[in-house]
């Protein structure tokens, strides 16, 4: 009895001040702040959709969920930073879909985007469009086109870096289009849509979050867009398809992802409660408004995913015969 009494005592004590096996196996993650990396300057499209999320994550799971932007190398320096981050569940990235592009235009990288991370989901996507400056005398895709032929060399085209979807759907317009221009990469698209818009650069290809507004405002004129169909913002704008170009459908997407071997519970957390959000009456809208679309599929989902879109941009890529190194 006096061992019985004994162990009844000490349980009772480890009960109360928190330290039972079983109380912290019950521990909801997350208990501490989690450092989200988005590899791309703030006020980007990655930036944009990242930060709807985080936001709604730290108000829906009570903790701080900081964003932490780190541009450079193509994304690649934010997400080697999470690739080497502890697998515990506080260090996340969110990406754009050049994520799984580098491999094919670097000889060399220090990690490997497919092994070296567990998906976690596709947060959103959105078409991307081709903008002049609004004081071009660029009013078409057959305007751009013309103008290029007429006085090759003489033109470039911008992007938010190398291997993301606008720089990749560049290189298919001027081999399709047959132009001789030349990419000018930037890190992240706010420095590139200024220089478009000051009329250093001839033109972008450019996600719809960080170009939307410019377009509405009368600072950048939009001349085509990637989608199956004309967006409702711009009902004035025809797709690639309707101008000749069918084989422009690629799209921009972003996603979540942490490093391999994060334990399931940490990522099947961020998945539920991104799937949630992305489904808030709040959230579509203010997703609508930069003209994204929430996506929040499962884990095996986005991985599938992944492994798809790896597959069909190294195809884009070779048959453009694009190298970095």
């Amino acid at each position: 009895m006096d061992n019985l009494r004994r162990q009844i005592l000490i349980g009772s004590v480890l009960g109360s001040a928190g330290l039972m096996p079983k109380v912290v196996l019950a521990q909801e993650y997350p208990v501490r702040p989690v450092k989200v990396i988005i590899p791309y300057p703030p006020g980007g499209p990655t930036d944009i959709v990242g930060r709807i999320v985080c936001m709604q994550l730290a108000d829906v799971l009570k903790q701080t969920f900081t964003v932490e932007n780190r541009p450079g190398a193509s994304g690649m320096i934010g997400a080697d930073q999470v690739a080497k981050a502890a697998p515990d569940g506080y260090t996340i990235l969110i990406n754009v879909s050049g994520q799984l592009v580098n491999p094919y235009l670097y000889k060399t990288m220090s990690h490997d985007p497919m092994k070296d991370f567990a998906p976690i989901t596709n947060l959103a996507s959105t078409p991307i469009q081709l903008v002049v400056s609004a004081n071009s005398p660029i009013k078409t895709i057959k305007d751009l086109v013309d103008l290029c032929k007429a006085e090759p060399g003489k033109h470039s085209f911008a992007s938010s870096s190398n291997g993301t979807p606008g720089h990749l759907t560049g290189e298919l317009f001027k081999t399709l289009a047959k132009i001789d221009v030349t990419h000018i990469p930037y890190k992240g698209s706010a420095p590139a849509l200024t220089d478009v818009i000051g009329g250093q650069v001839t033109y972008m290809f450019d996600s719809m979050p960080s170009s939307i507004g410019l377009v509405t405002s009368g600072k950048l004129r939009s001349l085509g867009v990637t989608s199956p169909k004309r967006i409702e913002a711009l009902p004035n704008v025809p797709t690639f398809n309707e101008s000749g170009y069918p084989e422009l459908n690629l799209s921009t997407w972003y996603g979540m992802w942490a490093p391999a071997g994060t334990p399931p519970k940490a990522i099947q957390t961020l998945n539920m409660e991104v799937a949630k959000i992305l489904a808030m009456p709040d959230v579509r809208e203010r997703l609508s408004k930069v003209q994204a679309t929430g996506v929040g599929d499962s884990p095996a989902a986005f991985g599938a995913f992944c492994k798809s879109e790896s597959e069909k941009y190294a195809a884009i890529i070779k048959s453009a015969g694009i190298s970095l190194q």
